[in-house]
């Protein structure tokens, strides 16, 4: 989402698998993204495995959203940028559906 390429933060990514959890560190902006605990994280997001890997390869910010919604995604961390975050997202959503209201 451009809105959010200024933000810099660090988010603990944990995706959760049968039996194990794996960890990354994600960095922004870039992504930099590195197997590893992310103690200096300020955000932590949850996912199954099976759900991320579908969601980041189809995933636009309305399957996203229904993950959170459903509980199939959780994030924990400082209030203030997850407000932040979900400002920007609802925004974002506002826009798309004022442009394909007006094409229509």
């Amino acid at each position: 989402m451009p809105a959010l390429q200024p933000l810099k933060l660090v988010v603990g990514l944990e995706l959760r698998g049968r039996g194990d959890i794996q960890m990354y560190r994600v960095e922004l902006p870039g992504p930099v993204v590195v197997r590893d605990i992310a103690s200096d994280a300020r955000v932590r997001l949850e996912v199954p495995r099976a759900a991320f890997n579908q969601l980041a390869t189809e995933g636009r910010v309305r399957q996203w959203r229904a993950a959170f919604e459903h509980g199939d995604a959780k994030v924990t961390g400082v209030e203030q940028i997850i407000r932040l975050i979900r400002q920007v997202v609802e925004k974002q959503e506002e826009r798309s559906r004022t442009r394909r209201a007006r094409g229509h």
